[in-house]
């Protein structure tokens, strides 16, 4: 990863950020992301390779493991995150499309050239532009939230599963990796989602309040 890249990228999104704002980007860098990269992989990793079921039929244990995680937690995770941190993105692409459109204008006119917003003061189009992109991360996590209920029923994975699916003989056990350690994961990443939506929920309630 592009460290200095990435910092750049920080610094433009705190800079029309409110404190809200820069609490949420704190907690999706250091509780959601660093601990996604440095834990939660390794702990992903044996997932597939150590999903053990008690029978030699082959094909049973594939079936199974398919069945009972359709998709992985690490990958549902990696897509929740891209999508949720891409709004911040839009509104630093929204301010450099309209500062580098005032430049234009004002070298075309022979004026000078100051930038088009001031920081902590969002108008017209970056107001909407900056509302949209907290309740739009707020519904991706939300939706991520549900996904993850709906797949695996109140966030958490037993230790042993019973599967009966063909081409297994008969109704075999299957043993989940680390089940508890992954749970202790798979919470903690719930409950931060959940500080994020309400905290741009928040965001999104104080930027009306003060317009």
């Amino acid at each position: 990863m592009n460290w200095e890249l990435f910092e750049s990228l920080l610094s433009g999104v705190n800079k029309y950020s409110t404190a809200f704002g820069r609490i949420w980007l704190s907690l999706v860098f250091i509780f959601r992301l660093l601990v996604y990269v440095v834990a939660a992989e390794r702990v992903w990793s044996d997932d597939h390779k150590d999903f053990d079921c008690n029978t030699r039929q082959p094909g049973c244990t594939n079936v199974c493991y398919d069945y009972f995680f359709p998709i992985s937690h690490i990958r549902l995770w990696a897509l929740q995150l891209i999508l949720v941190t891409c709004p911040s993105l839009l509104v630093i692409m929204h301010v450099a499309y309209r500062e580098a459109k005032e430049q234009r204008l004002h070298k075309a006119g022979g004026g000078s050239c100051h930038h088009i917003y001031n920081p902590g003061k969002k108008r017209g189009g970056l107001w909407w532009t900056y509302l949209l992109s907290l309740l739009f991360k707020a519904g991706v996590d939300v939706v991520f939230l549900y996904i993850f209920y709906r797949f695996y029923r109140n966030y958490t994975l037993p230790h042993v599963v019973k599967c009966e699916l063909q081409p297994c003989p008969n109704v075999v056990d299957c043993f989940i990796s680390r089940p508890t350690e992954k749970n202790i994961f798979t919470l903690f990443m719930v409950v931060t989602a959940c500080v994020c939506v309400v905290l741009s929920l928040v965001e999104a309630a104080y930027l009306v309040g003060k317009r």
